[in-house]
């Protein structure tokens, strides 16, 4: 059973920057893709980026320009750069990993207020 951990969340004012982590237990180059996905309260999960084993990466129209993911797999770590932080990004950002299988995190609270 893959487990994903999330971390680095937290409250910040609009306009500061955050960076996410999540730490895998097996090897991340053995997964097709690995995403971070949002759930903001009373909305559905939504993607906000996605990278995949090649280091292809896609970005949702609202975070483009403004978020980075990245990966080390060495560490097996995934990476969420968040610049330029709004309210609306709000949100428990979940970690996600794909194989044969898809794997979520438990998920960390970010909350962007002043």
């Amino acid at each position: 059973q893959v487990q994903l951990v999330e971390s680095g969340g937290g409250l910040v004012q609009p306009g500061g920057s955050l960076r996410l982590s999540c730490a895998a237990s097996r090897s991340i180059s053995l997964f097709n893709t690995m995403a971070w996905h949002r759930q903001a309260p009373g909305k559905e999960r939504e993607l906000v980026t996605s990278i995949t084993a090649s280091g292809k990466t896609n970005y949702a129209d609202s975070v483009g320009g403004r978020f980075i993911i990245s990966k080390d797999n060495a560490k097996n770590m995934v990476y969420l750069q968040m610049n330029s932080l709004k309210p609306e990004d709000t949100a428990v950002y979940y970690c996600m990993s794909v194989d044969i299988r898809t794997y979520w995190g438990q998920g960390t609270q970010v909350t962007v207020s002043s």
